[in-house]
This record gives structure tokens, C-alpha cells and sequence, in this order.
């Protein structure tokens, strides 16, 4: 086969091959215009979401700045001279109620951002702070059940101090042995036996707390857990008579 014959034939195949590619689009060209419209759709569709979360983030982080303003205002008492300007609260309780409705409206308003989930937290606190232990249980118990480990933790361990404060020692160590077996970068497992310890002490069994203290102590001697249980266990002697403190 001469160099002419195989030029031909190779030209023959490609005007083959194009003019089945162009019969092929011809009759699926419906198909591929809706394929494309699709993924063009769906492009769109992921950009036109990201940005409307940034959107989102940044009001959120901009509301959840004001509450934590809130939540900062110093106190005044009665006759205090107060600074032209400066606003305070009379009471914890006032500053927590005023708090608590920005804390609330963040999480509730942007409960996807990052910034209304912490909200939801600042929310339980400063239930607890205005003496409202219902709603502060219902909204800490959402935290804490939600997927973020380390703000579950947190909420976790707000949750056992309300129980202890409302005379629920049980519901408080459930709590605290659960944050032991599953610990966060927010609440160590040496964070919450320690409170546990304390939890004992408070119900007059010594013996329980100082059986974590010495597990503890043993553990991490070095720790700063571990140290605090080395205290417990061997405080330091009172000073006597005519011995000064310095």
C-alpha cells in the first residue's frame, strides 16, 4: 500500500469519525444542552451558597460580638459614679436577662453558623445566671446533644453544675462520667473527675474523692489535675499563732 492509498484512508476514517461525532450530537442534542444546563445550574448553585453562608457567618459574628458586649458591661451599685457614657447593669441578673435575649436571637436567627451554635451555649449560661433553670436546661440540653464535641462538652459540664444547684447529684455524675470516658480538648478527663471529687466532698464521702484524687495524682503527677489532687490529698498546714503569711 503506496503513501497516497494510506493518506486517504486515514482522511476517510477522520471524516468518518467526525461525521459520526456530529450525528451524534445532532440527535442528543437535546440531552447534552439539559446535561450541561445541569451541571451549570449546579455550579451556580453551590457559589450562590457560600456566599449567602459567608453572608450569614458574618452577620451572625457580628451579632454574637454585640451580646458578648452585653454580657461584659460592667456592674454598678447604687450611687456609683458612673463615667459619662458608660453603660452598666444594677445586678447579674439584669445584665443575664438583657444578655440572654441577644445570645438567643443570635442562635436562633443563625443556628447553621458557628456563631449561633456558641450563642445557643451563651444562651444556657445566662438562663442559669437569671435564675430561669427550665429554659436553661432545655437549651443546654440541645448543645449537648449536638455534634460539635467540644461545645457538647462544655454544655455538658453547665448542665451537671445546674443539676448539682438544683439537688440532681445523680443526673450531675452521669454527666461527669461520661465527660471522663469521652474527653475534649475543652473538658479534660482531669477537669471532670476533679469536679466529680468535689461533687463527693460536698456529699460528705470523702473516701469517694479521695479514691480520685489518688488516681488522679497517679495518672498525671505533673498535670495540672493531677497536681490540684496532690493538694487535695496533702494540703498545706494552716499558720499558726504569731506566724505572719507573706
Amino acid at each position: 500500500m503506496d503513501q497516497q492509498t494510506k493518506q486517504d484512508l486515514k482522511h476517510d476514517q477522520f471524516i468518518d469519525t467526525t461525521k459520526h461525532g456530529i450525528e451524534w450530537a445532532t440527535e442528543n442534542r437535546r440531552s447534552v444542552i439539559v446535561g450541561s444546563s445541569i451541571v451549570v445550574a449546579l455550579i451556580i448553585v453551590v457559589i450562590a451558597g457560600a456566599i449567602f453562608y459567608k453572608n450569614r457567618s458574618e452577620q451572625a459574628s457580628v451579632a454574637f460580638g454585640a451580646a458578648m458586649q452585653s454580657y461584659q458591661t460592667p456592674l454598678a451599685q447604687p450611687g456609683q459614679q458612673i463615667p459619662p457614657g458608660v453603660k452598666t447593669f444594677p445586678s447579674v441578673t439584669e445584665r443575664a436577662k438583657a444578655s440572654n435575649a441577644l445570645f438567643m436571637a443570635v442562635a436562633d436567627k443563625y443556628s447553621m453558623t458557628p456563631d449561633g451554635r456558641i450563642s445557643r451555649y451563651f444562651g444556657g449560661l445566662t438562663f442559669i445566671e437569671a435564675g430561669q433553670n427550665g429554659p436553661a436546661e432545655t437549651t443546654l440540653k440541645q448543645v449537648a446533644d449536638s455534634w460539635n464535641g467540644d461545645l457538647s462538652a462544655l454544655a455538658k459540664m453547665s448542665l451537671a453544675q445546674l443539676y448539682r444547684q438544683t439537688n440532681r447529684d445523680p443526673q450531675a455524675i452521669e454527666l461527669y462520667n461520661q465527660l471522663t470516658a469521652k474527653p475534649s480538648s475543652t473538658v479534660p478527663a482531669g477537669l471532670a473527675q476533679l469536679q466529680l471529687a468535689e461533687l463527693y466532698e460536698g456529699q460528705n464521702k470523702p473516701e469517694e474523692a479521695k479514691k480520685i484524687y489518688a488516681q488522679l495524682k497517679d495518672k498525671d503527677p505533673k498535670g495540672p489535675a493531677g497536681m490540684l489532687a496532690a493538694q487535695k490529698l496533702n494540703p498545706a498546714p494552716a499558720a499558726g499563732p504569731g506566724i505572719q503569711q507573706q
